[in-house]
């Protein structure tokens, strides 16, 4: 009775999802549910009304041929040519229902898609690091082209069928109130294979989420380019193969067992609908043959109890899907139902135009999730307002992490981040980050124009022609620009037709540009002259000093070169400052940060 009792929960916690589903839906496009609402309605009346014609048919062709005159004779010609019209007219209907299905498809698909990505820019870049959260969103993407859309033609369809069972019932009854209690039975174990079947299918795609997401990522790395070079190179291609054929073999042996068990289940609800539909039949023969019904009687009772007993499969069917769709629906629903943490205050302070003071962290510590240990603790560091800071240290000393708390990408544990004293907390996000520009560590490689990569950094002006070419001769990258014969129209990468493939340095110079494009007071570079040789490296260092001065600018680096020219030097090591200073400063302490700058030094001389 628990278990009862347990499953019953489940399914009414399950259909909860559907009112948010309908509205889903009506907020996709009202005229498109409003039109079909009365489509389904019309549609849902007349089979009934073809089959009663078809009694009133086969009753008047029999009295006909008995008593043939022409009063009777026209009579047979009239229901004949209102069975014809009303049969082409439920056809008609059917065609622009299914128009209307088509456009509202295509409608609910772009608001579902809109939904999705106005939440995907809004989670924290936190959630990108929680498998469980790429298992919602993988699901979330799976399933929105199809799910929200098959609900929709089924609660059309489940409407229309209401209608025509109604309808059905009402003919029905005037052979008994039994009938239509009999054909309700007779189509009871569908809707339980539908629901047992659903819960099981929806169970298993929960559950094989991590497997399927690795088969895509093995199809991935065999495909793209990102990956060709070394799978060609040390010749892995056959290996990552088996494993994304094992994989597929071992969903595919469980889709299969999943599937036999439910024919096995449709075979059995089929034969008791048959085995009651014949008993029902047969009385309603020997009822007929004992003169207490006509002929027509008979047909109109054939035809409304078999079409009824098929719409209650489809029917309850529906009923079934609809269960099955809003199981679906609530993996949407729970990628939808994130709420990120780092979010604008509600009564956010007044955010400053430029830093008057400069930034600061305050006894901060952080963590990354799932990560046990602390990338920084207590930890405290200034970077004074309108100068020139780098950031030097080895990989793992949380340089790369000082840019993301200051771009508020994350929120510390402990302590505090301020812009001229004022916690960044306090402040409105979207003009918090309006303030800064970045250059990643490695920069993402957009797949459009070389102007339109530079623009992205400030969609406000994507047509400031002037602006863009300033920004890419100040990040060096209007050389590269200036090869290509279509100039800033020039396709970048290789997804597109008559795109052109760049450099590992060349993506970073057209990446600086986009960054200094955005006119920022502050700018944060991670690695800005990593692809860079050291005479490229000395002649953008030039340009840049020029260009960001009166600005405030963070630079993370590994190169000493870059790291001199700035007025004030941070040494990291193990998430704490260990040495600060100017160049000269530090290498008249002769710690580490003067060894490593010998180091380098001594490398460059080689290299010459």
């Amino acid at each position: 009775m628990s278990f009862l009792s347990s499953k019953i929960k489940r399914i009414l916690s399950t259909l909860s999802n559907l009112p948010r589903g309908i509205s889903l839906i009506w907020n996709a496009g009202k005229i498109w549910v409003i039109g079909q609402f009365f489509l389904m309605v019309v549609r849902g009346v007349l089979p009934a009304a073809l089959i009663y014609l078809t009694k009133l048919f086969v009753d008047s062709v029999i009295e006909t041929i008995r008593t043939p005159n022409q009063e009777q004779i026209t009579e047979v010609i009239w229901l004949g040519i209102s069975f014809a019209v009303l049969t082409i007219l439920y056809e008609i209907l059917g065609g622009v229902n299914s128009l209307i299905l088509t456009a509202q498809k295509e409608n609910l698909t772009d608001h579902v898609f809109e939904l999705i990505h106005k939440k995907a820019a809004k989670t924290d870049l936190a959630f990108y690091e929680q498998p469980e959260v790429f298992n919602h969103l993988h699901r979330a993407r799976a399933q929105a082209r199809s799910r929200p859309a098959e609900l929709s033609a089924q609660l059309g369809s489940i409407l229309q069928n209401s209608v025509t069972l109604i309808s059905m019932g009402i003919v029905l009854l005037r052979f008994g109130l039994w009938l239509p209690v009999v054909l309700f039975i007779s189509t009871l174990p569908t809707l339980f294979v539908v629901v047992y079947s659903t819960s099981r299918l929806h169970a298993w795609q929960r559950k094989k989420t991590q497997d399927e997401r690795e088969s895509w990522y093995y199809d991935q790395l065999l495909t793209t380019g990102d990956s060709a070079a070394e799978i060609r190179l040390f010749g892995i291609g056959p290996y990552f193969r088996r494993k994304f054929v094992a994989i597929r073999k071992k969903l595919r042996i469980q889709q299969l067992r999943l599937g036999f068990r439910q024919r096995l289940l449709e075979f059995g609800a089929s034969l008791f609908a048959l085995v009651l539909a014949g008993g029902v039949f047969v009385w309603i023969v020997s009822q007929t043959i004992k003169g207490l019904g006509t002929v027509g009687d008979l047909a109109l009772f054939y035809q409304a109890f078999n079409q009824g007993q098929g719409l209650m499969r489809t029917f309850l069917g529906d009923i079934g899907r609809l269960y099955s769709n809003s199981l679906f629906l609530s993996d949407l629903f729970e990628y939808l139902d994130l709420e990120p943490k780092v979010v604008s205050p509600k009564r956010p302070l007044s955010t400053p135009n430029d830093l008057e003071q400069g930034i600061a962290l305050e006894k901060v510590t952080f963590n990354y999730h799932g990560s046990k240990e602390d990338v920084l603790k207590d930890f405290d560091l200034f970077i004074p307002a309108k100068k020139t800071v780098a950031v030097v240290g080895p990989n793992g000393a949380g340089k790369s992490t000082l840019i993301k708390l200051i771009c508020r990408f994350y929120d510390p544990e402990a302590g505090s981040i301020k812009f001229d004293g004022t916690d960044l907390r306090d402040l409105s996000l979207s003009e918090l980050r309006g303030l800064i520009t970045v250059l990643f560590q490695a920069p993402f490689k957009y797949n459009t124009s070389a102007g339109e990569n530079i623009a992205l950094g400030d969609i406000s002006r994507p047509s400031d022609q002037k602006g863009i070419e300033t920004a890419a001769y100040e990040a060096g990258a209007d050389e590269i620009i200036a090869e290509f014969g279509a100039g800033y129209e020039q396709m970048l990468g290789k997804r597109f037709s008559d795109g052109r493939e760049l450099s590992g340095g060349e993506w970073q110079r057209i990446a600086l540009a986009r960054a200094f494009f955005r006119q920022s007071p502050i700018i944060l570079l991670d690695e800005p002259t990593s692809s860079m040789d050291p005479w490229a490296e000395a002649d953008w260092l030039k340009k840049f000093l020029k260009m960001a001065k009166d600005k405030t600018v963070v630079v993370i680096t590994h190169r000493f070169t870059t790291a001199s020219q700035a007025d004030l030097i941070y040494v990291m090591e193990d998430g704490k400052i260990v040495e600060t200073g100017s160049h000269n400063e530090l290498l008249e302490n002769d710690g580490r940060y003067a060894s490593s700058w010998r180091e380098q030094m001594a490398k460059y001389a080689l290299n010459e």
